[in-house]
């Protein structure tokens, strides 16, 4: 960008796209427009009204530190610091993954199972494992009234992330709680939940590699890898699972679809569970597994 012109808000994401798809953006235009809005301090839709604007100075120093950062391969949501999911809006930082229109499959389902459960007029116990920053479990309290959600996760750092989400979503502490822990190993012998849902680590360490730069370099590896092969955590969850859901009780996670036809070997106690239920995602890639217990 060159001091001596004039760089309109029109012209700053005209160059700005351009150059970021020469460093590799799959969303170049839609990158800049975000980053630019939010050093603006304004809406998306009010750049459009704005292209003949020339921003300030200190404006366009904070965009230029964004979108040096972006072409770095840094991703759009941890340099703004939010991540919209489920219609809503949710605090993001390097502590958690960020989410994905994918894992809202896995929201829509949980809803669906949550309603059919609770026809009695029951509140009923969900837990979210591996919570991460806390969009599920937010997603799923905010949008289903009787229920409590207990957030999961072995990072205390994204736990502190999650907090500031329920909070953000004026979810009272008896609507939802936080707890460090591994899968399911805090709980005591005898605690049973209605539902269990995961958006756990089922990635392959060689499918780590072939990542995009910006999962690989900057997301947190400990929510995305499950050494050797991507599927032993899922295995673990199962089977911890089984120990503590009612029966007609479900567990819904999200996994790769990569691990499609390996599903029946994930399963090692088949007799604890129905026929699993599969939901694709939009590019048509098995993505949400949904296992009844019997």
């Amino acid at each position: 960008m060159s001091a001596t012109e004039t760089w309109t808000v029109g012209r700053l994401l005209t160059w700005t796209a351009d150059y970021l798809k020469k460093s590799g953006s799959t969303s170049p235009r839609l990158d800049a427009e975000v980053l630019l809005s939010h050093a603006r301090g304004c809406q998306r839709i009010e750049l459009y009204t704005a292209f003949d604007e020339e921003p300030s100075e200190q404006v366009r120093a904070a965009f230029r530190e964004m979108v040096k950062r972006r072409a770095e391969g840094s991703p759009v949501a941890y340099l703004v610091g939010y991540k919209e999911f489920y219609s809503a809006t949710f605090e993001v930082n390097p502590d958690v993954l960020i989410p994905r229109p994918e894992t809202e499959h896995l929201v829509v389902d949980a809803l669906d199972r949550a309603k059919a459960l609770a026809a009695s007029g029951k509140q009923l116990q969900i837990v979210d494992v591996g919570t991460g920053s806390g969009a599920i479990a937010v997603s799923v309290a905010k949008h289903f009234a009787k229920c409590h959600v207990t957030a999961v996760d072995i990072s205390p750092a994204a736990l502190d992330v999650a907090r500031r989400n329920a909070q953000r979503h004026a979810l009272a502490d008896d609507r939802i709680q936080f707890i460090q822990g591994d899968l399911l190993s805090w709980c005591k012998p005898d605690l049973q939940f209605d539902l269990i849902l995961s958006n756990p680590p089922y990635v392959s360490p060689e499918e780590f590699q072939n990542l995009a730069k910006s999962v690989r370099d900057f997301e947190p590896k400990l929510a995305l890898v499950a050494e050797p092969d991507g599927g032993t955590i899922i295995v673990k969850l199962i089977e911890q699972a089984a120990k503590h859901l009612r029966p007609g009780g479900f567990l819904i996670f999200e996994f790769s679809p990569m691990l499609a036809g390996r599903l029946g070997q994930l399963i090692t106690q088949p007799s604890d569970w129905s026929e699993p239920q599969i939901t694709k995602d939009l590019a048509g890639h098995a993505r949400i597994v949904t296992l009844k217990k019997t």
